[in-house]
């Protein structure tokens, strides 16, 4: 069973709304201990996000006061929101999201891609912001018990009984006989791909190599 969103994400929507002040998002980030809020509209559907960086560029001179015609399309963006002073001014959008039943694999892969340590959770039918998911919430995978870890390393195997597995600090190690090499690799990749894996380590013997290079003539 793949584990989701909502099987680790926080129920608490950390979000302002459009009219948000400066000062207001300063404090929501502190009372919550986050650095960045979504923004919402009145229908409670994130329209943006709004994070530590977007916040610095209040601070940056070079961007608030030098303003010239050669400026990047990047440069211009960050001199707007030097000058904002509402969460709609300051906002990055649109905000990038995933609902609760998108898998965590998916979701921390959104994460690294886009380089974001949070996402707001939104309902898929209305739209609706109805949680946080935070880095530290996906990293909760890998503190599964033990048993349940197991025994769904044990649901991609091709056959429980033939291969003992013992699990160390998330780290799985696995032994057993197959056929091909082939099919000893296919299996780790299996078990590496189970949530709340941290590494496999497989000691699976094979009788056959059918990954051999065939040597090349002269």
């Amino acid at each position: 069973m793949s584990v989701e969103v909502k099987d680790v994400m926080g129920h608490v929507a950390i979000a302002v709304l459009m009219d948000a002040s400066f000062v207001e998002i300063v404090e929501a980030m502190g009372q919550f201990a986050v650095g960045a809020v979504t923004v919402i509209d009145g229908d409670r559907r994130p329209v943006g996000v709004v994070s530590e960086d977007d916040l610095l560029l209040k601070e940056t001179d070079t961007v608030r006061h030098c303003v010239s015609m050669y400026e990047s399309g990047r440069e211009r963006q960050e001199h707007q929101k030097a000058a904002g002073v509402t969460a709609a001014e300051l906002m990055s959008s649109p905000a990038v999201t995933v609902t609760p039943d998108t898998l965590v694999r998916e979701a921390a892969r959104l994460m690294h891609v886009r380089r974001i340590k949070q996402l707001p959770v939104v309902d898929a039918v209305t739209g609706r912001i109805v949680g946080t998911l935070h880095q530290r919430d996906v990293l909760r995978v890998f503190t599964r018990p033990v048993g349940e870890l197991e025994a769904e390393v044990r649901q991609v195997l091709p056959d429980p009984e033939a291969f003992a597995v013992e699990i160390d600090q998330g780290v799985v190690t696995v032994s057993g006989a197959v056929e091909w090499r082939s099919q000893a690799i296919a299996l780790a990749e299996r078990i590496r791909a189970v949530e709340g894996v941290v590494d496999v380590r497989s000691v699976v013997t094979f009788d056959k190599d059918d990954l051999l290079t065939a040597p090349s003539g002269p």
